[in-house]
C-alpha cells in the first residue's frame, strides 16, 4: 500500500482536516512533508484534540526506533484507543512494553513512543496490513467524529 493510496483512503472521510505542512507553511521545519488528519467539518484544527492518525517521514528528535531516516521509509500512525490496541496489540497499551523490533516493515506494531496512549504504527503498510489498516483509519475517524462536538451544542438556552 502506498503512501499516496493511504492519503486517498484517508482523503475520502467526510469532514477530514489534512494538515500537511510544507516550508512555505507556519509549521515548524520538522513537520515538513508529514500528514496530520483530524475530524474538522468547519476546517478549523481542533484545539482540545490531537490528530487521530499521522503519517511521519522522519525521524523527530525523541522517536528514532523506527530508523525512519532511511530512504523510502516512512510510518502511518492511528490513535485507536485501548480497546482496539489490545485487539489488534494483543496487550494493554500501559502495562510495560516487551521487546519490539520497531523497524519491521508492513507490520501493526505499539507506537514507539504514545504507545500508552493507544496509538499503533505501521512502517510502510503493504499487502500483509492493507485491510486492517483501512479498517483502522475508518474507525479512529468515526471516533473523532463522536467526539468531536456540534457546534449548535455550545449555545445556551
Amino acid at each position: 500500500m502506498s503512501m499516496d493510496q493511504i492519503l486517498e483512503t484517508i482523503r475520502r472521510f467526510d469532514g477530514v482536516l489534512e494538515l500537511a505542512p510544507t516550508a512555505d507553511s507556519e509549521f515548524p521545519e520538522i513537520a515538513w512533508g508529514d500528514h496530520f488528519f483530524y475530524f474538522a467539518p468547519n476546517g478549523q484544527v481542533p484545539q482540545r484534540e490531537q490528530p487521530y492518525a499521522t503519517i511521519v517521514t522522519k525521524n523527530y528528535p525523541d522517536d528514532t526506533s523506527c530508523d525512519l531516516d532511511q530512504p523510502g521509509r516512512w510510518r502511518l500512525n492511528i490513535h485507536v484507543g485501548r480497546s482496539t490496541f489490545i485487539e489488534v496489540i494483543g496487550a494493554d497499551p500501559r502495562a510495560e512494553s516487551t521487546a519490539v523490533d520497531f523497524t519491521a516493515v508492513d507490520t501493526v506494531l505499539p507506537h514507539p513512543v504514545y504507545r500508552a496512549q493507544g496509538w499503533i504504527s505501521i512502517i510502510n503498510p503493504g499487502v500483509r496490513t492493507r485491510a486492517l489498516v483501512v479498517s483502522l483509519l475508518g474507525r479512529a475517524h468515526e471516533a473523532a467524529r463522536r467526539r468531536a462536538k456540534p457546534e449548535s451544542s455550545h449555545h445556551t438556552p
